[in-house]
């Protein structure tokens, strides 16, 4: 089929790939002329693992194509996928202008029947919206379709490859039978598409994303009482997780949620509620939980240090909000950050792939290491903000002799604690005991 990618950020660009990969033709729009040219030298813009080899196979087939101009889009196209972004507002609620101006523009620009998905994260009742403004510019017949994206960042490609279910959201049978034929590739594969009305579509999308921030949430709620009553969350975790009724993913303890998602559309949905008169507690609570567990290890670090941090020199590991990106949209790692700064603390921090990201919000506030042993020479201890494989093993033999003080204050769980009081580290991690030297 011949589809058009509105926007090519981390959805809209692996959608695309994606779906060229299925065999589909595809065109990618985007307002940035820089980021097209780059598409079109064959250079992916994002950080993003195992998607640089799907698009150059698929820019070598000529499968895919790159362009700001929508209106030769929308006429080399029968399926229009909207992937713009829906940042929060002030108030939490879900920003639609981008979605907005562009159903704008495709009301004035169609000249045939057209699909068009809504791929982005909306609240419901945005495919009511968008099918309103389309119509005000236009009488050519068109459908609207709700198609959440699920993508988890750094596995958005096995993700989109092989998801669990594919849920469309449309009241037409027409559209529905042409989004079977794009999805027939993981349908022959047995990966269920569940179709359903749009508003259903919509609200899906941000109550999976709200239960698992919940359940993050609640995890972290019961590591905090581990360390005050003397039990272990990681034997809780695994008694919890053998519960089939339960599950043992995002059962990890940490220090809270971040990223393009959970935080967006946590706050969309208890805005949501508010526009309806309905208080989603659960979730207030969950956002003001989160928001506390990101700086829980400061209080822990004051007391190591008798309650002064100012002029410490901390070595942080990890700035992104997860392994795997270069994403540090509400970073854990920034909230700590911003946290030590304030108490006078020097920061040197790495991290392989954000470090970039980071210099453009906060330039030199703190400084950067070019591996993850550099950062430590001279600091007095070091936190780990995020969990990339590099740090799971350590030479702590290294680590030992480039710290002025044997503390290390783990916000990942990345290590067992009898191992590091054998090492005569002090250990501070999420949910667990503190271990002193031996």
């Amino acid at each position: 089929m011949n589809i058009a990618i509105v926007g090519t950020g981390y959805v809209g660009l692996v959608t695309g790939t994606c779906l060229a990969d299925f065999g589909n033709h595809v065109v990618c729009v985007d307002i940035d002329q820089n980021k097209v040219d780059m598409m079109r030298n064959g250079q992916v813009p994002i950080y993003e693992p195992g998607l640089e080899e799907v698009f150059s196979r698929n820019v070598k087939a000529q499968r895919i194509e790159f362009t700001t101009d929508i209106q030769d889009a929308l006429n080399h196209s029968d399926v229009i996928f909207l992937a713009l972004p829906t940042p929060p507002g002030e108030d939490g609620s879900a920003d639609l202008s981008y979605v907005i101006g562009v159903a704008e523009k495709i009301g004035e620009l169609m000249t045939s029947y057209k699909v068009i998905v809504n791929k982005s994260t909306v609240p419901v009742g945005t495919a009511d919206r968008v099918r309103e403004v389309i119509s005000s510019k236009t009488t050519i017949d068109f459908d609207v379709v709700s198609n959440p994206e699920f993508l988890r960042e750094g596995y958005a490609v096995q993700d989109f490859m092989q998801p669990s279910r594919v849920i469309v959201g449309t009241s037409s049978e027409k559209a529905l039978e042409i989004m079977n034929r794009i999805y027939k590739p993981l349908t022959e594969d047995g990966i269920p598409v569940i179709a359903m009305d749009e508003k259903s579509s919509e609200l899906t999308k941000y109550a999976a994303n709200s239960f698992l921030a919940t359940k993050i949430t609640f995890m972290n709620e019961v590591a905090n009482f581990c360390e005050l009553v003397g039990a272990d969350v990681d034997k809780v975790r695994l008694g919890m997780g053998s519960d089939d009724r339960i599950g043992n993913r995002f059962l990890f303890p940490g220090i809270g949620y971040g990223g393009s998602c959970f935080p967006k559309d946590v706050k969309a949905l208890v805005k949501s509620g508010k526009q309806e008169n309905y208080q989603f507690k659960v979730l207030e609570a969950v956002e003001e939980v989160n928001q506390d567990q990101k700086i829980i290890l400061i209080p822990a670090m004051k007391e190591y240090f008798k309650g002064n941090l100012k002029g410490k020199r901390i070595a942080l590991w990890g700035l992104s909000f997860k392994e795997n990106t270069d994403d540090i949209r509400e970073a854990s790692s920034l909230d700590m950050i911003e946290e030590l700064l304030r108490e006078g603390a020097n920061i040197v921090a790495y991290d392989s792939a954000a470090m970039d990201n980071v210099k453009q919000v906060l330039g030199d506030k703190i400084s950067y290491g070019e591996d993850m042993y550099a950062v430590l020479e001279d600091a007095d201890a070091l936190l780990i903000a995020t969990e990339w494989s590099e740090f799971r093993n350590p030479k702590f033999e290294i680590i030992a002799d480039k710290l002025k003080n044997k503390a290390i204050f783990d916000g990942r769980n990345l290590y067992e604690p009898k191992r590091l009081q054998e090492k005569g580290f002090f250990y501070k991690s999420i949910g667990r005991q503190t271990v002193l030297p031996n």
